[in-house]
């Protein structure tokens, strides 16, 4: 078992666009980078870039390859341990297929999501799975979040993170580094 025992899927099909339909998000290069260093930070095991989009695979491929073995990798060596955590899948399940075949075991599908859904588990529900040594494989959704199929589909969906005011609308970058921090931040 990793010594987190979290992995994480950025998922970018099937998410949903503004007026709620189910569309293919773009990748950027923005939410790999700043996805990988907080991964890294907080010990996360790998992070799974999900899109079935061939086109979106190969320049994933390529961003990750000059961190890994290029240019940028020998420029920043901490930005290249960082990117080392990133794992490209066509689906989720490839991802959840993955983990399972390293832990010896199905993660618990954990999904996200900004708007209220019931029911949610709070934060120290997924902490205490992950103190019993059950793998988690926690789900965020590009764009303006995961498909409702995709939802349902998860073993829990994780509270949404609150601020002060009605507004919420954090990148996919801040509110994974919240609930990292929310897991095992000290």
């Amino acid at each position: 078992m990793s010594a987190s025992g979290l992995y994480v899927a950025l998922v970018h099909h099937p998410v949903l666009n503004r007026r709620g339909e189910e569309v293919a998000a773009a990748l950027t290069n923005l939410d790999l980078h700043d996805l990988a260093r907080a991964a890294k930070t907080f010990g996360v095991a790998a992070v799974y870039v999900v899109t079935p989009i061939e086109d979106q695979l190969e320049l994933a491929g390529a961003i990750v390859a000059h961190w890994r073995e290029g240019a940028g990798g020998r420029s920043n060596p901490l930005r290249r341990e960082a990117m080392e955590l990133l794992r490209l899948k066509e689906s989720l399940g490839d991802a959840v297929e993955e983990v399972a075949g390293l832990e010896g075991e199905t993660p618990l599908v954990v999904a996200t999501a900004a708007r209220p859904r019931v029911p949610v588990v709070a934060v120290e529900e997924v902490r205490h799975a992950l103190a019993s040594k059950r793998p988690v494989l926690l789900v965020f959704g590009t764009a303006w979040g995961l498909s409702q199929p995709l939802i349902e589909g998860a073993d829990m969906v994780l509270e949404p993170i609150r601020g002060q005011g009605s507004y919420n609308h954090l990148s996919v970058r801040q509110a994974a580094a919240i609930y990292f921090d929310r897991l095992f931040g000290r």
